[in-house]
């Protein structure tokens, strides 16, 4: 990002400052203030200035971008004669007042930014640029306001800015300028973008909406078919006036039903020119900084900044500040040894406030918590572990107790002298709740719920289990603590075992001594804060800063809330299901012992391949790594697909047994005597494509296209007076295979709502899609989702109970009908094995490592991986995106709904009846926007929701 890093190195005394002769009289570049901030917001690490921990990096980022801009634009031969930077004045503006739910679901700042707002405003003032805004209007209303009275005075405007919501703006004498790719943008790059002239955008946003604005538009209308209708028909209100004419009905029906909603869309997103001038233009005369920028500068402690700009003036207009100490980043990592005797115990409230004091000052804090068990939802707390620089940590014990059983013996009352509990938490809750000071943890979710639960809403935060998983997703198995600290620490901390024991003697943490407690807990916040600074700095040097801010940062406070929420199952229904599976057991079990003649274990796999391969004879395709022949479930759909009946009863017996020991036995096992619900665990760092997983319970497996299976979720109810809601995308990783593999006819499929798999059987097999049978349309199924997992013909031919010469046939007629596919699956598989990973349209870096492997198998493995990780990695980052948002949508909204659950492609709330309509259409409207504005999809995503009093029924 050289705008923000990089500033020319130019002297403004060397570069003239007045326009050409026959330039216009007025020539103004309006810059967007917003996009500037969460620009350099997002370019740089966390940075904080080392006198009082007050963030700086967005101020640091903002004031390098303007300082390059300034320099840059005398180089230009029409260079500006006035300059001004605009910047959005509150929340609520007059846009409100015509549609309440605008920008409702926005999500709120950075705690780390908020107090940088005010800053930057004064950095605008001290480089001698007018700073704009105006109460009650946007930025972009008073960049328009500007553009537009400049323009039709004969003047020329460039807005210095990349949002496409300005991009109505452009024509005659109206550019933008996007300096982040330093990037004109006129009438053909506008076209290029909206399919439509400038003055055809706003009749384009009306029709598409916007997601982040909360700009509802036309349901299931994107850009391309809103430009395509503008397009064919002129312009927004002569395609209403007839939208009756249209062939398609879906579309035809949208447009009139949704006629006023896409007006009220088009007076929200048309930019209003009339907007009331805070500032004469005669006031925004570009004019050089003064000495009060090097005083501001001095005062921020930008020391290499100041430096440019007095070499800027070549020492003449302005004097560099006097020698201050750099801005706060992240120091090199401390390779040498951890020395864990030193860390303090505290006991006492005057040396917890000292530390609390040490904690601001270094405006960085690493810090973890220890508990008694391994739940945060119901786990009790034993104490806190800080660190506020490298080897400089301690432990706050605070629920350590005796050993009832004698397993811990203290000498002296006092050796158990702790601060008591609510003091603790009522010290450090300002500190843990400081915007301006940075907290970081390893694994955060954890800490953040048993924090959350005594009233502490820590933030801002950063997780370096969740930044390494961003740098290194695939490449390593585990991001936890210990594995990271032997990585990149070279240092090995101490195990729990040391301190608690293992086995029947391990005792629990509450009763481990102060002085085991505190080398243990400290350790962690230590090693935590080393890896930090380790760790951090990488994120922007390669490219992966947005992955990580965006898809990673925010997630754990979600699925905090989403663990402490719980779901609620019936537990009687679950024990009726657990009786009637031992029934059914007990007789498949009765039948399978009749077929083998006669009684042996279900559960053994020796004993079933003694009667299946050497008693019955059957043949054996493959063996386990002991040698053993194999017993696993596909030898025996094989052994069932050839008509023997016995592996089929056996299949179905443990079917049963599984559903029984993981869901209906274990589910009861699992609620909480507290809250009476049940409450999983979400993994964050699991799958390396970003998808979450479900532990403790698992309850991302439970079948649903099994009658069982959807008796199970049948237990998961609703508490009374409220509905369970499930909101699933449809065929979401097809919809993104079309996009990202850019196949045009599933892209066209998709845009006019057609059934993808019988259009894809009409396009191979010649077959019309009206009256197609039923298994035609099977068989293209089984072929649009096999080919996104790579699929082969001996996989595609056991899927359909076909040859395999038939099922290659297939694939290769498949290939042949959407060549773009197959060059699509080459490009991926060619980056896999030069690069070693892949990437989703996100940014996301999936490293697959098989690609590097000495065997066939594994590289074969890669190849199938390279094509499907961007495909389902997109998706996963589009529910990520959209679990993000959520929160905070329903929040602006009023509603008490609560988001429950994250099974694949479906999100489960809970919510009061009378708000399930709403919650239903706030859901959609998230999830289905989710990708923007990172990525325009060139096909929609379609969300399918409904309300239950059980999860079974809602989905």
């Amino acid at each position: 990002m050289s705008d923000v890093l990089d500033p020319a190195p130019e002297t403004l005394a060397e570069i003239p400052r007045e326009p050409t002769q026959d330039g216009p009289k007025v020539r103004l570049y309006l810059v967007d203030g917003s996009g500037y901030i969460f620009r350099a917001y997002h370019a740089l690490p966390p940075l904080t200035r080392k006198s009082d921990g007050l963030p700086v990096g967005a101020v640091a980022g903002f004031c390098n971008m303007l300082w390059k801009l300034l320099v840059d634009m005398r180089k230009e031969a029409d260079a500006p004669t006035h300059l001004a930077v605009v910047f959005d004045h509150s929340e609520k503006t007059f846009r409100n007042d015509l549609y309440d739910q605008y920008k409702a679901h926005r999500p709120p700042a950075p705690e780390d930014l908020v107090p940088q707002f005010p800053l930057v405003r004064e950095a605008t003032k001290a480089f001698g640029v007018p700073c704009l805004e105006l109460p009650g209007y946007e930025a972009d209303d008073l960049i328009a306001a500007y553009a537009c009275k400049v323009r039709d005075g004969g003047g020329e405007v460039v807005i210095v800015s990349s949002d496409k919501d300005l991009m109505q703006l452009v024509g005659p004498n109206v550019s933008m300028l996007d300096t982040m790719k330093n990037v004109k943008i006129g009438p053909e790059q506008v076209l290029e973008k909206f399919g439509v002239p400038p003055e055809k955008v706003v009749d384009v946003q009306a029709l598409c909406g916007d997601s982040v604005d909360n700009v509802p538009g036309a349901p299931g209308i994107g850009i391309k078919t809103a430009a395509q209708l503008i397009q064919e028909y002129g312009d927004l209100d002569t395609l209403l006036a007839r939208a009756g004419e249209i062939k398609q009905p879906k579309r035809r029906e949208t447009l009139i039903a949704f006629a006023d909603q896409i007006r009220l869309s088009r007076e929200l997103v048309k930019l209003d020119c009339d907007t009331p001038l805070p500032a004469p233009i005669d006031e925004l005369a570009v004019e050089d900084p003064g000495p009060p920028l090097a005083e501001f500068l001095e005062k921020m402690e930008f020391r290499t900044l100041a430096r440019r700009v007095a070499e800027g003036f070549g020492g003449a207009e302005a004097r560099a500040p006097s020698p201050a100490p750099e801005m706060r980043a992240p120091p090199k990592p401390q390779h040498g040894p951890i020395d864990v005797e030193a860390y303090q115990c505290v006991r006492d409230i005057p040396t917890l406030e000292a530390w609390i004091a040490r904690a601001r000052e270094a405006g960085i804090v690493a810090f973890d918590t220890e508990t008694d068990a391994l739940s945060s939802a119901s786990a009790a707390l034993c104490g806190v572990s800080l660190a506020v620089a490298p080897g400089e940590a301690c432990y706050i014990p605070v629920g350590h107790e005796h050993d009832g059983d004698g397993g811990l013996e203290f000498e002296r009352k006092e050796d158990l002298a702790q601060i008591p509990c609510e003091e603790v938490i009522a010290r450090l809750k300002p500190l843990l709740e400081d915007p301006s000071v940075l907290k970081v943890a390893q694994n955060a979710k954890y800490d953040l719920a048993v924090l959350l639960r005594h009233g502490i809403d820590v933030a801002p935060i950063d997780d370096t289990m969740l930044v390494s998983f961003a740098l290194e997703g695939g490449l390593r198995k585990s991001h936890g603590m210990d594995e990271l600290s032997k990585q990149w620490l070279e240092h090995e901390p101490i195990s729990f075992k040391k301190v608690a024991g293992t086995g029947k003697t391990q005792k629990s943490f509450k009763h481990v001594d102060l002085a085991a407690a505190t080398c243990y807990a400290a350790e962690d916040a230590d090693v935590t804060l080393r890896l930090y600074e380790h760790l951090r700095p990488r994120l922007a040097a390669e490219g992966l800063l947005t992955v990580y801010e965006t898809l990673e940062r925010p997630m754990p406070k979600v699925l905090v809330e989403m663990e402490l929420a719980g779901v609620k199952v019936d537990p009687e229904q679950l024990r009726l299901l657990s009786n009637d599976f031992s029934v059914r057991m007990a007789e498949l079990e009765a039948e399978a012992h009749r077929l083998a003649g006669r009684p042996f274990n279900l559960g053994s796999p020796k004993q079933i391949g003694d009667i299946l391969f050497k008693e019955m004879g059957l043949a054996s395709g493959r063996t386990t790594a002991t040698g053993a022949a194999s017993t696993d479930a596909s030898m025996l759909e094989d052994l069932a697909a050839q008509g023997h009946e016995l592996p089929r009863v056996l299949l179905d017996w443990r079917q049963l047994s599984k559903l029984k020991g993981t869901y209906t036995d274990a589910l009861v096992e699992a609620i909480s005597p507290a809250t009476g619900r049940v409450h999983t665990s979400f993994q964050l760092a699991a799958a390396s494509t970003g998808r979450l997983a479900s532990t403790d319970p698992n309850l991302q497996n439970i079948p649903i296209r099994t009658e069982e299976g959807r008796k199970i979720r049948r237990a998961f109810i609703a508490e009374p007076g409220n509905v369970l809601i499930s909101a699933d995308y449809s065929q979401i990783e097809l919809r993104l295979l079309a996009h990202i593999g850019d196949i045009p006819q599933l892209k066209k499929a998709f845009q006019e709502g057609l059934d993808i798999h019988a259009m894809t059987a009409s396009e191979m097999f010649g077959v019309p899609v009206e009256g197609m049978p039923a298994e035609t349309r099977r068989r293209a199924k089984a072929i649009n989702f096999g080919i996104v997992y790579g699929i082969s013909a001996f996989g595609l031919a056991n899927q359909l109970n076909i040859p395999r010469e038939e099922a290659g046939a297939y694939i290769k007629t498949y290939f042949e009908r959407f060549p773009g596919i197959r060059t699509y699956m080459d490009r991926q598989q060619r980056q896999v094995r030069a690069e070693g990973f892949v990437t989703t349209i996100f940014g996301r870096k999936v490293h697959i490592p098989a690609a590097r492997g000495k065997s066939q198998a594994e590289r074969s493995f890669a190849d199938r991986a390279a094509i499907n990780a961007p495909i389902q990695g997109a998706a996963a980052d589009v529910m990520r995106r959209a679990m993000i948002r959520m929160p905070g949508a329903l929040k602006a909204a009023g509603l008490k709904a609560r988001m429950l659950l994250q099974v694949h492609d479906e999100l489960v709330f809970e919510a009061p009846e009378a708000e399930a309509d709403e919650v239903i259409r706030i859901a959609c409207q998230v999830m289905e926007k989710a990708a923007e504005p990172v990525v325009s999809l060139s096909v929609p995503l379609v969300v399918e929701a409904r309300a239950a009093a059980n999860w079974d029924e809602a989905h």
